[in-house]
């Protein structure tokens, strides 16, 4: 009631003022400073760009190219940070404040179609990223941001593995008056694509020419890609040559502070090196790769948040815009509508009041409960894809007594891949039957002191059970097996599956030194139980034993 009453004497007062003959200004920031003070801090390198940027767009007294502009700059922001689905969103967003007729607006709309182009080779739609390329030379009257277009389309083509057309599109380029930074970089490009067409072609005097000249020009992201060619040029004739070149790719990419770049340095560097070396990298390369993920979750949050707080200004300012509309009704009409006016106010007045503090809350819990499922999403994903997966290939390393290069390498690939994409849901297709899925994720944890033995594990037991299940299972088991290698000391390990009517059970035990009945859980176990409750499972844990741990695990088939 308190609350009720200081409203009502804030409007009392309201009305007061308004029977004098003074208006009310409010006073309007200046929009031109805020893209003037963007543009500096995007120059500078420094995250509240994006800040300024997006207070443009907010704005009312500002014409519709700078706001498509500000847009525009808001994408290739998101792009650097790695959230490409929102940089595609701001890129959209821009088009809405453009207009085709107007040819001085033809530049940002090459911008943004050149974004939306590099976005989608970042999520590896080469053949869509193609087509936004082709729209962005349409609208392009610069040339040299024509020539960075095309260099774009025809590494595109290069991917999806059509060497002609992007040779086509290189041979266009070279043969333009072009400055020497732009020639290495197209020469360089043609060798390595004539390349890859054809293996027996010898592309090393067109890369060493590349490099000399970038060397001299002091062109370093142009070297950082010359190492990269000549690395992936010796690796199978010359390794150590490949090696030496993988190492230089390394040492600039660090120097540019370019994490994807050195991620991939630190690949080829893995690939050539001796065994006795590649644990060193690998940690390296660990730490670096879930560096780099944590950075771009925590970039895409503070994207959204930024965006989250302009749609509640946006509504703050209509609510202001329309008590203003209000007040200088009222001065027009005070003397004739001042009895009845006052009584609507105080009505209209207090349900807007309650409307608005109830819609805010609701703006506000949502916003905050889509912020925190997206971070215990990204959580449980960076843990399930990559904590886990990394612990299976240090298991493995640890326990085999001559490591398989190629095989490692293979599977720190498929992680790698799958953490680039780790905050996108996008299926992953496994032509590998879950029977053989799951043994080998059980049986590499087995070491020459723990054995590990699987029972009834059988194709037709899994048949009738769903994909989404079988993920869930597989992660269960993961994390069990993970946690018995940390913690139980154990040296048998039995996991022993079976089907009774329709349910399937699963009795995991081990001899190791049990769990306490006043344990603690982890969020690994506490999303081994979600996973199991998600698909309308039981586990239960025998805890009164001993010696050793009993896990059951039961879930209902179709």
């Amino acid at each position: 009631m308190s609350l009720l009453k200081n409203y009502l004497l804030l409007i009392l007062l309201s009305l007061i003022l308004l029977s004098c003959k003074e208006k009310v200004i409010h006073p309007i920031p200046n929009a031109n400073s805020y893209y003037s003070k963007a543009i500096k801090l995007y120059e500078l390198s420094n995250d509240s760009a994006f800040y300024f940027f997006n207070k443009v767009t907010t704005e009312t007294n500002v014409d519709s190219l700078t706001i498509a502009k500000a847009y525009n700059y808001m994408a290739t922001i998101q792009t650097d940070g790695g959230d490409y689905y929102g940089a595609q969103e701001s890129a959209v967003q821009s088009f809405s404040f453009l207009n085709k007729n107007n040819r001085e607006h033809y530049s940002c709309f090459a911008a943004n179609y050149n974004i939306l182009g590099s976005t989608y080779d970042d999520l590896k739609l080469h053949e869509l990223a193609i087509g936004y390329y082709d729209q962005a030379i349409h609208y392009s009257s610069d040339p040299e941001s024509i020539l960075t277009i095309k260099n774009n389309k025809a590494l595109a083509f290069q991917k999806i593995k059509d060497y002609a057309k992007a040779l086509t599109i290189y041979n266009q380029i070279i043969s333009q008056n072009i400055n020497q930074v732009e020639y290495a970089r197209v020469s360089s490009n043609t060798a390595r694509t004539k390349w890859l067409q054809n293996p027996k072609y010898n592309p090393l005097p067109q890369l060493l020419a590349a490099l000399n000249i970038r060397r001299k020009l002091g062109n370093e992201w142009g070297l950082n890609a010359s190492y990269a060619h000549l690395a992936d040029y010796y690796t199978n004739i010359k390794p150590d040559s490949a090696l030496f070149y993988a190492e230089g790719m390394y040492q600039i990419a660090r120097k540019l502070e370019s994490p994807t770049d050195q991620l991939e340095a630190l690949e080829k560097i893995i690939q050539l090196s001796p065994a006795k070396k590649i644990k060193k990298y690998f940690d390296v390369y660990q730490h670096l790769n879930d560096s780099l993920q944590t950075a771009r979750s925590a970039a895409k949050n503070q994207f959204a948040v930024v965006r989250y707080n302009s749609e509640k200004n946006k509504a703050d300012n209509l609510i202001l815009q329309k008590d203003n509309t209000e007040k200088r009704y009222q001065i027009i009409k005070r003397e004739l509508l001042l009895a009845s006016g006052f009584v609507v106010f105080i009505a209209v007045s207090i349900s807007a009041f309650f409307w608005y503090k109830k819609r805010q809350q609701k703006m506000e819990l949502e916003k905050e409960s889509a912020i925190q499922e997206n971070r215990l999403k990204t959580s449980k994903k960076v843990h399930d894809v990559v904590a886990n997966g990394l612990y299976r290939v240090m298991s493995e390393m640890e326990n085999q007594p001559e490591i398989d290069r190629e095989a490692i390498i293979d599977k720190i690939e498929v992680l790698y891949e799958k953490s680039r994409d780790i905050s996108y849901d996008q299926p992953e297709h496994d032509v590998q039957s879950f029977e053989v899925k799951i043994s080998e994720i059980l049986t590499s944890f087995a070491t020459p002191r723990t054995k590990v033995i699987i029972v009834g594990n059988s194709n037709k037991l899994w048949e009738k059970v769903q994909p989404n299940v079988q993920y869930e299972l597989e992660q269960v088991l993961q994390e069990l097996m993970v946690n018995m290698k940390k913690h139980s000391n154990a040296t048998t390990v039995v996991l022993k599956f079976e089907q009774e009517e329709n349910q399937v059970n699963i009795l995991y035990t081990d001899n190791g030194i049990g769990m306490p009945e006043n344990k603690t859980f982890n969020n690994g176990w506490k999303n081994t139980v979600s996973r199991i409750d998600g698909i309308g499972g039981k586990l239960t844990f025998e805890t009164k034993l001993e010696k050793g741990l009993k896990v059951h695990i039961s879930f209902p088939v179709s």
